[in-house]
This record gives structure tokens, C-alpha cells and sequence, in this order.
């Protein structure tokens, strides 16, 4: 009992014991699997805490490259149709959303303009018809303003059926980019648009790239050009060593600018107008040159053509006005400097403007430009030949050792004028030179008076009979002033009715009778006085005003024929000078045929005197326009025969009648036997080419005497009567009485 009690005991004693270590070994598990699930919980914070770590850190990282490129991730969750934007505030700036519904980014983000487009490229990336999605559109940044961006992307994930759950991609702001294209395309329109050639060459003067306009003045491509040395550009007109300052310049300076020549692809070369400037990269570091080019050849030569225009004659290629007075300007600089002498010698062709009317005006042309060149070869080189206009040319003579120097130069251009000048293969023409000389210091010390003072002797050479030189004094001046105020008072004299015509009878000798008169031209002026007709009529040709005046005095002269044939005297002819320009540039034989109409008179009592220069000057000129005077049946004389240079071949084709003998035969006709053997000679001739013969001038009984010997036909002078005026000369022939010659008182 006691063993089975102690047992007992003991075996309750044991289970004690083993129930407690039951229960720490339980307690023990409980403690091991809490600090056990303490453990994986501590692991799985840590590792929970280390994977938000790092995910933190990658998006700190990404945003930090977002904002790095400044772009924009975007996540576009497709099937709850929301855009969820990383880095939206660096691309659109601060208050853009995160996180929008994508019928908002629509509606409210993208351009209107560019939705469509959009909306395309996304659905054919969507149904896999492009491996990415690529846009350049524009959207609205948090300001309002649309920005271009360009956005990529691609479906990142899809359901089993391959229907696309979610895209991503990125975006970025090309806005400058854009703006930086649109100009480069500008700039490239502009280059290509350009007249001017463009050319980009490295530091090593290489070509990078031309612009269309080089290749068009250059004649190279660009093909042709690219990595050349741009001295395949350089022209022969310029050394190297220009070429070597230029570019020395260039690199020094950064610039360079002016004119140069260039040869082109065929070897032509042309004048171009060249701006080189150096190009800086963002660091300021010179990185190339720039050229352009601008081909100035055609505008430097029509500059130089106004250049010519303005300095030079275009028909003699002499200098003109200007460039003379430039010239002298400078010679008198010279002259001053160096104590030496200047002439001017001031020179006008003789009784060119009859030339030109007769033979037209392109050979009056040709003749001036002969003119031209008999002056420039007979001058010296460094002597300045200029044309002022017209038939006026002018010599400038420099280093001037005296006077005599400059006659003996005056009389070369005299004698170089003898021979004929050649105006075309059919014609010579001999004509002669007047000169006016001037000198500095002596006349004048500025150019504009030396001018003035050589034409002032020019015109009193002229006065002398031409073909001579006259050296400038200062009796001149008045001269010049004279025949200035003659002119001004010639100009008015028709309108005052100044001018009168006196009628000077002429006398047959074979029976006495008055056949006829010669109207002479009169002038008295208000203001001047009486002036003679060797002082106003050579004025009258030289300033074209003796065809007003030709054509008033052969109305007036029909006129007095008109009323004395009212008087009886049908028998009586008249006579009337006319001058060459009446002959070449009026209209005369219409004239003469419409006053004819008008007042009634015949023609074969009207009788036109030409003198012996004018004819044989322009015999082939004026023969058409007398043969259609003669036409008409009036009469024609050749007056003061031999005081010119007449020619017997034409003298014998001319359609003339009458010849009459210059008085200048007639006055010493009793005293020199040339005169006598001279007069006896033209009576002759005249008669064997069936010609009238009068003489002018007879004012003894002696000279009729001789006249009548010799069988001369008829006479005028102051012997028979002097010129009158039309009443008292139809008085003097109603009254005179035919007798036999030689017992004809002189009645004066």
C-alpha cells in the first residue's frame, strides 16, 4: 500500500514533473515561433523596407532623368482609361496634372489640328501595324501655350486574347528644336534663293558647302567644290601675294571685304564683290568662314560706261566738256607749280554744217569722226584733244616753251587739214579749220576764261576769211560782244520788219536794154543802226536763221516782181541769193511753186544766184534740188565765179544758165592783165558751155569798154545805177533809154 501509495506519490511526482516540462517545452515552441515569426516579420519589413527603398530610389533616379532630358513618362492604363504622367511639371511646367482620364488629354492637352493624326498612329500601333508609336504634335503646357513635343512609346502589356491592357512611352518638348528647323529651312530657302554666291569654307580655306548661285556664277557644283582649296577660285589679275593679304587679313581680323577678281569653272574670269566673315561655335572658338559673293562685273562695266558717258563723246571717243575742264584744271595746276605756259586752242570746221546738210547726217558723222582722228595724230600724246559738240573741238597744250611754239602747231593743224578726209569709200571732203589760241598765264588763269577767250579768236578767225588761227587779245572781246548783241537785235529784226530789199538793174550790152535787177538783202536795226550784209548774213547761216529769212525775202522779192509787170515792165527778170541751207534743208522748190500760184508770175522771170563755194562744196548734193528749180523753168546763175575752186565736170552738169563774174576781177580790170586775162578766160568759157556772162562791179567806161570787147553779155554796178529801193528802181527803168554802149553817160 505504502509502495503503491509511495508509487503512487512518485509516479504523481513524475507526472508533475514531466507535465511541467511539457509545458515549457510548449511555452519554449511558442516563444521560439513568435520570435520565429518576429523574425521572417523583421525579414519581411526589412525586405519590404529595402524594395520601397529602392523603388523609392529608382524613381528619385527617374525622376531625376526626367527632369535631367526634361521629358515626360507617361503610363497609360488602357482599360480604366487614365494617363498617369511622371515628370509632367519639367515638360509643362508647374501645376500640370499627374494623373488625367485620357478623354481629358483629348479635349483638354492635345491640339485640336493634331488630334486625328494622333488618334491614327496610336490605333495602328495599337492593332500591331507599327512596332512603336511616334508622334510630333502639340499640346498645352500649364501657361496655355502650345508646346510641339514629340512622343514614343508602345504597349507594355496585354491580356491572354493579345488585347493591349497598358502603354508607356515618353514625350519631350522639340518646341526649339521645331524653331531651330524652321529657320535652318528658311536660311537654306534664303541661300538657295540668293543671287549672290554663298560658299562655307573650313579654317584650312577648304569648301564645306555652296549655295545653287555659287554654282551658277562659278560654273562648279558642289560636288565638284567640297574639300577644294579656294584657290581653285584665284584669277591670273591678281598676284599671290594679294591673295596671301587677303587671307592674312581674314585670320587676323575675323573679316575681310572688297573687290576681287575669280576665274570660273571655264576659265572666264569676273569682278566679284567678296564679304568674308568668321563663324563662332557656342564656346566662341572660330570655327569656319562664310563668303559671299556678288558678281559685279556687268554693273562695274556699266559703270564704267556712265563713267564714259560722263567724261567722253560716244561718236569720236574724245573727251567731252567735262573732262576737259577737268584736264585743264589740272594743267594749270601743273602750269603754276612748274612755271610753264598752257594753250587752248579752240577749233570749228569751216561751213561743216553745208557738209551735213548735204551729204545727211550719219556722214557728217563719219567726217567729224575723221576730223577726230587727223586732230589726235597731228597733235602730240600727252596733248589733250577733246570735242565741246558739234564741229567745235578743243587742243590742250601743256609745257608751252612761247608763242611761236604755238603757231607752229596752229599752222600743223592747218596744213594736216589740206588733204581730204575720207567720210566712205565714195566720198573725200576737204574742209578747214578755224582756231582761236589762248595761253595761260598770259590771256587767262582759270579754265573757264581760257575756253572762252580761244573761242572768242576763233570766231575772229572766222572773220578773217577761215582756214587761219587767231591768238587772243583783248580787242577781241568787243568783237565778240559786237557779234553777241548783232545776233540778239538778228533774231528780232523780222518780227520788227527791219529788213528791206534794194534792186540793182543789170544792162545787156549788145543793145542797151535793163533785162533785169538783183534783190539785195538790207537790214537796219533799231537799236544798232544800219548793218552791212557781210556782217549779218555770215550770222544768219551760222545760227539757221537765214531760212526765215530767205523765205521772207523771196516773198518780198515775187512780190515787187508782181507789181511792176502791174506797171508794164513784163520783160524785166529778178534775181535772188539763196543760201545753201535753203537749197539742203527747206523745201524750195515748193515754195517757189506755191508764191508762183499765189501771185502770178512766171518762172522764167524769176532767177535764183547761188555762190561758186556753196555749189561746188555740195555740187552732188545741191544738183537734184536745182534740177527740180529748173523744172519749174527758173533760172539759175552761179554768182561771183572765180573766187572759188570750181570744177568744170560738174560746172558742166549743173542745170545753170548765167554765170557771173566776182567784181574782185572787175575793179582792176584796166590795171592787171591777170584780172583781164582771168575775165576774157570765164567770158569764153561761159559762152562755149552756152552760158549767160555778167559781170558785177563795173563802175567805169574803161571796164565796159573791155567787157564789151571781150563779148561779155550783160553788167551790173554802180557804173549803170547802185542798188535801189522798188520804187525809185521802177522809176530808173520806166525811164531809162536803150542806146549803143559806148555813148552811155554814167548817170551817177
Amino acid at each position: 500500500m505504502a509502495l503503491n501509495a509511495n508509487g503512487a506519490v512518485v509516479a504523481q511526482a513524475g507526472g508533475l514533473v514531466l507535465g511541467g516540462i511539457v509545458q515549457w517545452l510548449l511555452l519554449a515552441i511558442a516563444l521560439f515561433l513568435c520570435w520565429l515569426l518576429w523574425r521572417v516579420r523583421s525579414h519581411r519589413r526589412r525586405q519590404e523596407t529595402s524594395l520601397l527603398g529602392e523603388i523609392h530610389e529608382r524613381e528619385e533616379r527617374l525622376n531625376l532623368a526626367l527632369w535631367g532630358s526634361g521629358d515626360e513618362f507617361w503610363d497609360w492604363n488602357i482599360r480604366e482609361n487614365s494617363l498617369y504622367r511622371l515628370g509632367a511639371n519639367q515638360l509643362l511646367g508647374h501645376g500640370s496634372r499627374d494623373k488625367m482620364s485620357t478623354d481629358d488629354w483629348r479635349t483638354q492637352s492635345i491640339h485640336p489640328e493634331d488630334l486625328p493624326r494622333v488618334q491614327k498612329l496610336l490605333q495602328e500601333h495599337i492593332v500591331g501595324h507599327t512596332d512603336v508609336f511616334e508622334s510630333e504634335h502639340r499640346i498645352r503646357n500649364a501657361r496655355g501655350e502650345w508646346v510641339w513635343v514629340r512622343s514614343r512609346g508602345k504597349v507594355v502589356e496585354r491580356d491572354s486574347a493579345g488585347s493591349p491592357l497598358r502603354m508607356a512611352g515618353t514625350a519631350r518638348d522639340i518646341t526649339a528644336i521645331r524653331r531651330a528647323e524652321r529657320e535652318r529651312r528658311v536660311a537654306l530657302e534664303v541661300l538657295r534663293s540668293m543671287s549672290e554666291a554663298v560658299a562655307v569654307i573650313d579654317l584650312d580655306f577648304r569648301f564645306i558647302s555652296v549655295n545653287p548661285a555659287f554654282s551658277r556664277i562659278t560654273g562648279y557644283s558642289e560636288e565638284e567644290v567640297i574639300g577644294q582649296n579656294s584657290r581653285l577660285l584665284d584669277s591670273s589679275q591678281h598676284s599671290a601675294e594679294f591673295y596671301r593679304r587677303v587671307r592674312d587679313v581674314l585670320e587676323r581680323t575675323g573679316h575681310w571685304a572688297g573687290e576681287m577678281w575669280q576665274r570660273r569653272k571655264d576659265g572666264e574670269e569676273f569682278l566679284g564683290w567678296i564679304e568674308m566673315s568668321e563663324v563662332r561655335d557656342a564656346l566662341g572658338l572660330r570655327s569656319h568662314f562664310v563668303a559671299v559673293v556678288n558678281d559685279i562685273t556687268d554693273k562695274k562695266r556699266a559703270e564704267q560706261e556712265l563713267r564714259y558717258l560722263a567724261n567722253y563723246d560716244t561718236l569720236t571717243g574724245l573727251p567731252n566738256r567735262a573732262l576737259l575742264s577737268e584736264r585743264l584744271g589740272r594743267a594749270i595746276v601743273r602750269a603754276r607749280r612748274q612755271e610753264t605756259r598752257v594753250a587752248v586752242l579752240f577749233l570749228d570746221l569751216d561751213r561743216f554744217k553745208d557738209i551735213n546738210d548735204s551729204l545727211g547726217h550719219a556722214a557728217g558723222d563719219r567726217l567729224l569722226k575723221a576730223a577726230a582722228t587727223r586732230l589726235q595724230a597731228t597733235v602730240g600724246a600727252s596733248d589733250t584733244v577733246a570735242r565741246l559738240g558739234g564741229d567745235e573741238f578743243t587742243v590742250v597744250l601743256e609745257d608751252v616753251e612761247s608763242f611761236p611754239a604755238v603757231e607752229r602747231m596752229a599752222r600743223e593743224i592747218l596744213t594736216a587739214f589740206t588733204m581730204p578726209l575720207e567720210v566712205d569709200e565714195r566720198h573725200d571732203v576737204s574742209i578747214t579749220p578755224s582756231l582761236g589760241i589762248s595761253l595761260y598765264p598770259d590771256h587767262a588763269l582759270v579754265p573757264t576764261d581760257l575756253l572762252k577767250f580761244a573761242d572768242t579768236a576763233m570766231y575772229q578767225a572766222k572773220a578773217e576769211g577761215r582756214n587761219t588761227y587767231q591768238i587772243y587779245n583783248e580787242t577781241m572781246d568787243a568783237e565778240s560782244r559786237r557779234r553777241a548783241t548783232v545776233l540778239a537785235s538778228l533774231r528780232k529784226a523780222l518780227d520788227r520788219g527791219e529788213f528791206r530789199l534794194v534792186y540793182q538793174p543789170r544792162m545787156a550790152l549788145a543793145d542797151g536794154r535793163i533785162t533785169g535787177v538783183e534783190s539785195l538783202l538790207r537790214w537796219h536795226s533799231a537799236e544798232l543802226g544800219e548793218i552791212p550784209p557781210t556782217v549779218f548774213v555770215p550770222l544768219a547761216e551760222e545760227s539757221g536763221l537765214i531760212l526765215q529769212i530767205g523765205d521772207w525775202v523771196l516773198s518780198e522779192a515775187l512780190q515787187t516782181l508782181k507789181r511792176w509787170r502791174a506797171h508794164g515792165l513784163s520783160e524785166i527778170s529778178i534775181g535772188v541769193n539763196v543760201s545753201v541751207l535753203q537749197l539742203l534743208r527747206g523745201n524750195l522748190p515748193e515754195q517757189l511753186r506755191r508764191l508762183m500760184q499765189d501771185l502770178g508770175v512766171p518762172s522764167n522771170r524769176i532767177e535764183l544766184e547761188v555762190t561758186e563755194s556753196m555749189v561746188m562744196q555740195n555740187a552732188e548734193q545741191t544738183t537734184h534740188v536745182l534740177n527740180e528749180l529748173r523744172k519749174l523753168g527758173i533760172t539759175l546763175a552761179i554768182d561771183d565765179f572765180g573766187t572759188g575752186y570750181s570744177s568744170l565736170v560738174y560746172l558742166k552738169r549743173l542745170p545753170i544758165d548765167t554765170l557771173k563774174i566776182d567784181k574782185e576781177f572787175i575793179g582792176d580790170l584796166t590795171r592787171d592783165p591777170d584780172d583781164e586775162a582771168i575775165t576774157a578766160t570765164v567770158i569764153t568759157m561761159g559762152h562755149s558751155l552756152g552760158l549767160n556772162v555778167i559781170a558785177e562791179g563795173v563802175e567805169s567806161e574803161q571796164q565796159l569798154s573791155y567787157l564789151r570787147e571781150q563779148g561779155c553779155d550783160e553788167i551790173q554796178g554802180f557804173w549803170l545805177s547802185p542798188p535801189l529801193d522798188a520804187h525809185r528802181c521802177l522809176a530808173f527803168i520806166r525811164s531809162w533809154q536803150p542806146a549803143t554802149v559806148a555813148a552811155i553817160p554814167a548817170p551817177y
